[in-house]
């Protein structure tokens, strides 16, 4: 393993904690039925929605990290599929936590379309690694 993906590897895995928290954060929500949270449905469900892809995405993170230095592709390339899912695991999360943060909103604001821009860092770094991965496999036999 690259030392560039061996330090994104540490920082992911001290990063995970705070994904922790935000599950302990919103255990604490749901069982004090907080207000602006349990009866508005749109916040609830993103919030909800926002810690579930932050946790699979850093997890994904850590996956792509195993493959990433074994990839045929060039520097720039390998910096996206190294840092494209942590990146996703930051933007698409905040879109659905800033986008309704007053608690009596009735539709997200105009911050939710971070997801679009995390989705396209997302799906760029997944295909740069599936394509670096293939052509590796193709160039080794």
């Amino acid at each position: 393993m690259s030392k560039e993906s061996r330090m994104l590897a540490g920082i992911l895995l001290v990063v995970i904690p705070t994904v922790m928290y935000g599950g302990l954060t919103l255990l604490t929500l749901i069982l004090r039925n907080a207000p602006g949270f349990y009866d508005n449905p749109l916040r609830h469900d993103l919030w909800r929605a926002g810690h579930a892809h932050a946790g699979v995405y850093l997890i994904l993170s850590l996956v792509m990290l195993r493959y990433v230095d074994e990839a045929m592709l060039s520097p720039f390339w390998k910096w996206l599929a190294r840092s494209g899912a942590p990146i996703a695991a930051i933007l698409i999360p905040a879109a659905f936590f800033l986008s309704v943060i007053p608690p009596t909103i009735t539709h997200p604001n105009a911050l939710i379309n971070l997801a679009y821009v995390g989705a396209l860092f997302l799906g760029a770094a997944v295909l740069s690694l599936g394509i670096g991965l293939i052509r590796a496999a193709r160039h080794q036999s």
